[in-house]
Formats: structure tokens, C-alpha cells, sequence
């Protein structure tokens, strides 16, 4: 490996690993919030209950219920790294007023490793909120994850401003530098996999989906 790719491939882990930290962390910061703020509901509702006001507290729980659904943002997938990769994304794609919904269900041993499943995942999920990011309304994020007999399959459907042109065969990234790098290594491990990964782009929404032998 030449000195120049395996210092960008550097500057890259490192750059994923800090921000995989402060996704992490933003999750913890919010359960802690949450439960700190359970003694005071539980406090409001025995107030409602004493004085007789069942209604008010019965609307109390259900507005206390939107809000947890909201902050609830770790998935059980089946599949422990997983799971992680997607609470974080999912977690950031939502403090950016993201409409997110996802659909999971896989094994948790896979012939994809850990860290190759958080790259190809990661970058793709990064992608989608970055295109996001320049949508002024209704800003989305769809995920689909499933086992195709022994392949894994993954879809994502995201909203973007208007519809991208293909450069060489390919779409062009708005991301330059190391964050391109962390496209085509994505990339490179499906294919190292045996596996094929495509685009599409349509006014308002673009597609990405990729499906790699996981299961021996």
C-alpha cells in the first residue's frame, strides 16, 4: 500500500472512530436526561391521580409516551453491531429534524466482520443524512436490512434536492477528500465479497442498495 492511501486510510479510522464516539455518547447524554427527568413525572402523575384528574393524567402519559418513542433509539435487530451502527446514525439523522423509519432483522453472526459491516453501513447512512442536510422540508430516511437466503440485503431510500447526473458511470460525491475515500473503501469491501452495491437518483429522492453473501 502506497504511503499517501495508507495515511488517508488512517486519517479516515480515525476520523470514524471519533465521530462513532460522539454519536454514542449523544445517546447516553439523552437516556440520562430521560431517567433524570422520570422522578418528576412520576411526581406530576401522583399529583393528577391525588386530586382526582384521570384525564389530565391519562393525556400526561400519552404525551409522556411520544416523547419516548422519540428518544427510543436503539434497535434490536438481531445483530449486536448492527444495532450500534444504526442507533448512532439514527440518532443523529433525528437531532437533524430527519423523518427516520427502519425495517431490520438479521442474524447476529454474519461472514462480514464487525468492522466492515460499521464502514459499509456508516458511510452509506452518512451519505443519505448529508444529503438531507440540503433539504429544506420534508427531509426523510428509509431503511430496509434482510437476509435474501444467505445474502444480506440492504436498501435506503433518502430525500435529496433534485436529481443527480452520473459522471463516468457513476454519481458524483459531494464529499471530497477523506470522506470520498470512505465511500470507495465501503464500496471495495462489498466487492471483495462478492457482492454489488447501486444508485439511483430521482427528483427529490435518491436510492441506495447493496446486497454481499454474509452467511456460509
Amino acid at each position: 500500500m502506497k504511503r499517501k492511501t495508507y495515511l488517508k486510510l488512517v486519517e479516515y479510522q480515525t476520523e470514524q472512530s471519533a465521530r462513532h464516539l460522539d454519536e454514542v455518547r449523544g445517546i447516553y447524554t439523552e437516556m440520562r436526561g430521560y431517567k433524570h427527568d422520570i422522578r418528576h413525572h412520576l411526581q406530576t402523575l401522583r399529583g393528577y391521580l391525588s386530586a382526582g384528574e384521570y384525564d389530565r393524567a391519562v393525556s400526561y402519559i400519552d404525551g409522556l409516551d411520544k416523547e419516548l418513542q422519540s428518544i427510543d433509539t436503539v434497535l434490536k435487530t438481531g445483530n449486536a453491531s448492527l444495532d450500534a451502527i444504526l442507533s448512532a446514525k439514527i440518532a443523529q439523522a433525528r437531532a437533524e429534524h430527519i423523518n427516520v423509519t427502519v425495517k431490520a432483522n438479521v442474524p447476529d453472526s454474519l461472514t462480514i466482520s464487525d468492522v466492515e459491516l460499521s464502514i459499509v453501513i456508516g458511510n452509506l447512512l452518512d451519505n443519505a443524512i448529508d444529503a438531507c442536510r440540503s433539504v429544506q422540508k420534508e427531509r426523510f430516511l428509509r431503511v430496509f436490512i434482510t437476509m435474501k437466503g444467505k445474502m444480506l440485503y440492504f436498501s435506503m431510500l433518502n430525500s435529496a434536492v433534485h436529481k443527480e447526473k452520473k459522471v463516468n458511470g457513476l454519481f458524483a460525491s459531494h464529499k471530497q477528500g477523506v470522506h470520498g475515500f470512505g465511500l470507495r473503501r465501503a464500496e471495495a469491501i462489498i466487492e471483495e465479497h462478492g457482492g454489488w452495491c447501486k444508485y439511483n437518483s430521482e427528483e427529490g429522492a435518491f436510492t441506495s442498495e447493496f446486497l454481499v453473501p454474509a452467511l456460509e
